[in-house]
Order: C-alpha cells, then sequence, then structure tokens
C-alpha cells in the first residue's frame, strides 16, 4: 500500500452526525457499521460546524487536550478496520467471542471496543457479564487491584486485557499479572486509530522507528489527518510527541516533547518525572504538573494521595534526573482530577492549587 506525503483533501462530500448520548449499544452498533460501510453519514464525537466531511472519513474523534488543544482527528474505515483485525490477529480472537465495553465512547479506545465487536459479530458486555477480552487504563487496573472486586474478577476471566491510555508502572504491571490477568500493554493515539504496539512491538501492518528522537509510526491505521489541518505526516510517517527508543525490537517511550517546562532555564518532562515517581513509589496517584513563578518561571510540583516525604521524593528525582527535577512543592489531595480517559488533569491541579 502507497502512503501519501502530505495529506490530501478530498472534494467529495458524505454527511457527519453527532454521536448521540441516548443511542442505546445496539443502535450506536448499527450507526457504526453504516459509517464503515460507506451507507450512512460519518460520526462525530462532538458537534462540528458542519454538515458534511471528506467522504473517506467514517469517524471524527476529537481528542482530550490533556497536552495542548483539542484536537478533531478524521479517520478512516479502512484504517479502524485495519487497526482492529490487527489487533484480533495479535490475540487470536476469533468469530463470536466477545468484548467488554469499560471505556467511554466518547474517545478511540471505546470506540474500538464497538468496531471489534462488529468484527466479531457480538454485542460488548459490560463489567458484570463474562468477556474473551477487554480494555481500560491503568487507572481502572490500580482500583480493580485496590478494592473493585467485580472489575478484578471481570478482568481475570478474560483471555486478555489491553493496558494503554498512559504508562504502566511495572509493579502495577506484576500485581495484575500474578493476580492472574493476562495484561497486553498498548501505544498508540487517536491519530493512529488507537493502540499499534502491543507489549513493546508493533502490531500488523504497523512499521516504527526513531526519528529525532521522536516515535514515527506508520502503517494503514494512521488517521487521514485533523480537520483544521497541520498532520505532522512525511512519506507516510506520522511523527508523534513521544520521545522514545527502540531496543532489541523493543519500543520504550521516555517521555513527550510538549508537556516540558522550562524552569529556571531548565528544561523538565512532566510525564517523564511522573513515570519514575509511579514506578519508586508503585502508585498511579502521584501527578507532576507546573505553576508559574516569579523566580523560577514554572515550577516543579508533585500532587499525590499518598503520604510520601519531601525529601525522600526530591532525593529520588535528583538522583536520578539531577538537581534541576527537584519539586519545589509537593500538596497532597483527596482525589487525582482527572481529564478524558484516564489522563491527570494538570491544568485543574494547578488552578486549584495556584
Amino acid at each position: 500500500m502507497a502512503y501519501p506525503t502530505v495529506v490530501m483533501v478530498s472534494t467529495v462530500k458524505r454527511k457527519v452526525r453527532t454521536i448521540e448520548s441516548s443511542w442505546s449499544t445496539p443502535q450506536f452498533l448499527e450507526a457504526l457499521l453504516l459509517a464503515l460501510k460507506g451507507d450512512g453519514p460519518a460520526l462525530s464525537t462532538t458537534p462540528l460546524d458542519l454538515t458534511e466531511i471528506d467522504s473517506r472519513t467514517a469517524l471524527v474523534v476529537t481528542t482530550s487536550g490533556s497536552t495542548g488543544n483539542p484536537k478533531s482527528v478524521l479517520l478512516s474505515a479502512q484504517s479502524l478496520i485495519a487497526n482492529a483485525r490487527a489487533t484480533h490477529k495479535f490475540l487470536g480472537a476469533s468469530s463470536g467471542e466477545r468484548w467488554s465495553l469499560l471505556l467511554p465512547t466518547s474517545h478511540i479506545a471505546g470506540l474500538n471496543i464497538l468496531i471489534r465487536s462488529i468484527e466479531l459479530g457480538t454485542e460488548p458486555v459490560g463489567v458484570e457479564s463474562q468477556a474473551d477480552y477487554s480494555a481500560i487504563v491503568p487507572t481502572q487496573l490500580h482500583r480493580a487491584l485496590n478494592g473493585d472486586a467485580t472489575l478484578l474478577s471481570h478482568l481475570k476471566q478474560c483471555k486478555a486485557v489491553l493496558v494503554g491510555g498512559g504508562p504502566l508502572g511495572s509493579e502495577l504491571h506484576k500485581e495484575a499479572t500474578n493476580s492472574g490477568i493476562n495484561v497486553i500493554t498498548t501505544y498508540g493515539m487517536t491519530e493512529t486509530s488507537g493502540g499499534v504496539i502491543y507489549n513493546g512491538a508493533p502490531i500488523d501492518g504497523i512499521t516504527v522507528e526513531i526519528q529525532d528522537g521522536r516515535i514515527a509510526l506508520k502503517g494503514p491505521q494512521v488517521a487521514l489527518g485533523y480537520l483544521n489541518g497541520d498532520f505532522p505526516i512525511n512519506d507516510g510517517w506520522f511523527l508523534t510527541n513521544d520521545y522514545g527508543s527502540i531496543e532489541n525490537g523493543i519500543v520504550k517511550v521516555s517521555g513527550r516533547s510538549d508537556d516540558q517546562i522550562n524552569s529556571g532555564g531548565e528544561k523538565i518532562s512532566l510525564s517523564a518525572i511522573e513515570n519514575f515517581l509511579q514506578s519508586e513509589f508503585a502508585s498511579l496517584e502521584i501527578v507532576a504538573f507546573a505553576k508559574s513563578d516569579k523566580e523560577w518561571g514554572e515550577k516543579l510540583c508533585i500532587a499525590t494521595t499518598q503520604s510520601i516525604d519531601l525529601n525522600d521524593l526530591q532525593g529520588r528525582l535528583r538522583g536520578k534526573f539531577g538537581a534541576h527535577a527537584s519539586p519545589k512543592e509537593l500538596i497532597k489531595v483527596s482525589a487525582i482530577p482527572y481529564l478524558g480517559i484516564g489522563k491527570p488533569d494538570r491544568k485543574k491541579l494547578a488552578d486549584d492549587n495556584a
């Protein structure tokens, strides 16, 4: 398959309609099937200021905007189906098997459950029913292992559980495995029709390489582009905002290029700080964020629901990243606010603790 060096805009249009929260699962599946077949309007997760769209588009999925302004991503039926089939090939899934829907359908991860269900000829079920496969975010896994007995039982009965939407710490991963959950780590984004790297390796159709320190992906799962243009693609390669490396064929994500702050002239990656601390303290309830500061410009702050000693935390960060990564504030909160699909709302933390 040939990939364009630029995203081409089609002059042929099709109707687009907003997904309605009142739809039942059968109604949603029917509308989605028609969108994928081209026999009905394209679907959008949010209202758009237009009634028609590029005819190749089946879904318009607006990102959460957790690291910037939300973007409306144009996804074709070919990309979405390619992702579903590559996932089923990886899992060895067969017709008649069932997915559970534990993620919101306003995000690509939840929508993918519906598309995979269409591919297998079944309807997705909830947490109270038995399923062959499921997909969750690390926060849900943490809750299953820390008191949510219904979710834990459900996940243990699945043949495989995809975990994505954010980094999965080694301790949480180990705990889940020891509890009997077959965890498959996933990496991807709305722009790649969801996860395309499973357990560190690309799924069928995907090629990965590192370009200028950032992860670049190529394959049929890559989106048509953004509704407003400016899609970062070159010769078919979609350049992500994630720094990473490939070690012995395994893709490792080290941080994001769009969550860096400048504190006293030193650049600090919030996600790198956050991932390290979550692994060190075996908890997802630790979030790095920044606040404006007259002296530093931006100062690194840590929010947590745990009782952590500031000196201990600072010492670990200095040892890993250097003196500039020592946080200026440690704030204990009753709960971490989340934005979108299991992603921390750093702006709310900054505003609430200004």
